[in-house]
């Protein structure tokens, strides 16, 4: 009986498929078609025919991969975004109960229409962390980390070989970093000076305009008064005061770095610290508010701290310090340090030595500039890496400063528009919100191009006037590359230059004029260590001392 009830249930099942549909008949039979032969009497089919599959299927899946990828990256995207600006909502209710000046609505914008814009309708700040440090994560990006790791190995044998060759001992001096860091005493009391100053006087300023520019019956006066203080300040005190003392005090290049860069750093708070709470104080005396938005000295100084030069009265903050984080980020600045040394000391100082003794010529320019590619992009490499990301990351987490946005993906750029935007865009937000946009409030939007021209010349100057002070000679190398190429660049790769090619052109041109930086400048100090002159002219010091120096040896 049970084996009548098979065969009958069988041929009901049969005689059901054969009536179904054609599209239920032709699915049947391509499951049949790629199911193994079990039955098969030789295993060895089974075993092939389920690896051919598998293959099929693996490349089945590589092809949906990036569908899948892009879909995925689209809506996270949207989920940030909405996520974002609900935060900017909020940060806007709570401005809103702080300051009533401060606000983003449409009643706001119509009043404040004479002022430059609040603080939130700037830059926003979000919790994010740093591109490399999620890079990191991946094993295949931190093995270029190793990479480097290993470089610095190799460098660091083949100096202490090669020393032991010549001299028969190990010689471990680093006298090359002990000359550009030497006289840190005066090296910290400048910057001590520097930092006091500007932590006291503009907020000082600031605060004695701000209580007293509501009631003050002469509010023009009273401003430019206060306003010609503070340029003093920023002209005089932090701008002549700290060159002088480079200057006088013969200090080294790496100590006059110091100095300089944090005189810029110091000027541009400074500056946003005004920027950003004037128009603050000007709205609360139109609106005749009891209540005067002047920020806490606290906030200023965690300002003067902060890695960012945009002011706000809060930024957003992690909830702990990773002390192990700050202590690995200071350690691989050191180890930059030390690389950067034996990169001087293998690449550059041995071709340069006496570079000065062979004669001025386009064959030895040539060869100089190509023979430099190489040191010049392991410094740019190693400039990125020990500020923008290690240094920067250490004061951030000291701080917990949660916005480690201090880079983008800069080396995927096809682009200068680009790669000007995502190099450093803790200077650029500067640039941007204080430089462009100021410039097309003053004098309309449609002077873009100008505005654009404006901010590449204040950024060459600032660039060339740090390399001017901190090297001791003017040779306006880097001023020509900004205004020059850069601008060019600028208008011919644009960010409609899209596609590989527009990489490999920018990485191209971005490495030839690093081996410029470094050929020209290594060429004129050796010029001016072996070519003093007794009695130099105005014109002497606007002349390139390596273009005869070979003529007085």
């Amino acid at each position: 009986m049970v084996g009548e009830d098979y065969t009958s249930i069988r041929h009901r099942q049969s005689s059901s498929t054969g009536h179904g549909t054609p599209e239920k008949n032709e699915m049947q039979k391509r499951s049949e078609a790629e199911k193994p032969f079990q039955n098969s009497s030789n295993g060895w089919v089974d075993v092939d025919h389920g690896i051919t599959k598998k293959m099929q299927l693996i490349a089945e899946a590589e092809e949906l991969k990036p569908a899948f990828m892009k879909e995925v990256d689209s809506h996270f995207t949207e989920f940030v975004n909405r996520l974002i600006a609900k935060s900017v909502l909020l940060e806007s209710s709570t401005a809103t109960s702080t300051f009533p000046v401060a606000t983003c609505s449409e009643r706001d914008l119509h009043k404040t229409k004479g002022l430059r814009a609040p603080p939130e309708h700037g830059k926003l700040f979000t919790a994010r962390r740093s591109l490399l440090d999620e890079l990191f994560e991946v094993n295949h990006i931190r093995t270029i980390y190793h990479m480097f790791i290993a470089l610095l190995i190799l460098f660091i044998l083949s100096t202490l070989v090669v020393d032991f060759i010549d001299e028969g001992r190990l010689v471990l001096e680093f006298d090359l970093l002990v000359f550009a860091f030497g006289k840190f005493s005066v090296v910290i009391s400048t910057w001590l000076c520097m930092f006091l100053s500007t932590f006291i006087l503009p907020y000082g300023l600031f605060l004695q305009w701000a209580q007293g520019h509501c009631c003050s019956s002469h509010r023009k006066i009273r401003s430019l008064f206060f306003g010609m203080l503070f340029m003093l300040f920023q002209s005089i005190g932090l701008g002549l005061g700290p060159t002088y003392v480079a200057v006088s005090y013969a200090l080294p290049p790496a100590s006059r770095f110091v100095i300089i860069l944090e005189q810029v750093r110091l000027i541009m708070k400074a500056y946003s610290f005004i920027r950003e709470n004037v128009p603050r104080v000007l709205s609360s005396a139109k609106e005749k508010s009891s209540t005067i938005p002047v920020p806490q000295v606290t906030q200023y100084l965690y300002f003067l701290f902060a890695p960012t030069l945009i002011y706000r009265d809060n930024y957003p903050r992690n909830p702990m310090i990773r002390w192990g984080y700050v202590a690995t980020k200071f350690a691989q600045v050191i180890g930059s340090l030390f690389y950067a040394y034996y990169i001087f000391v293998r690449l550059c100082i041995p071709p340069f030595r006496n570079i000065s003794q062979e004669p001025f010529n386009l064959r030895g320019l040539v060869l100089c500039i190509f023979n430099s590619i190489l040191p010049g992009v392991l410094i740019l490499f190693l400039v990125f890496f020990a500020f923008l990301h290690c240094w920067l990351n250490a004061f951030a987490e000291m701080l917990r400063f949660a916005d480690r946005m201090f880079y983008k993906d800069w080396w995927n750029s096809t682009s200068y528009a680009n790669y000007y935007r995502t190099w450093n865009v803790v200077v650029h937000d500067w640039l941007y919100y204080y430089a462009y946009r100021d410039f097309l409030w003053f004098f309309g939007k449609k002077f873009k191009a100008a505005a654009m021209l404006s901010v590449f010349a204040v950024s060459a100057a600032v660039h060339e006037y740090v390399l001017g002070v901190c090297f001791g000679y003017f040779y306006p190398v880097l001023f020509c590359l900004f205004m020059c190429f850069g601008m060019v660049f600028n208008f011919i790769l644009n960010d409609r230059r899209k596609g590989p090619i527009w990489n490999v052109i920018m990485w191209t041109s971005l490495f030839l004029g690093q081996g410029v930086i470094i050929c020209l400048y290594s060429q004129e100090w050796y010029a001016h260590q072996y070519c003093p002159l007794k009695n130099p002219t105005f014109l002497d010091y606007m002349k390139p001392r390596s273009w005869d120096c070979h003529i007085q040896i």
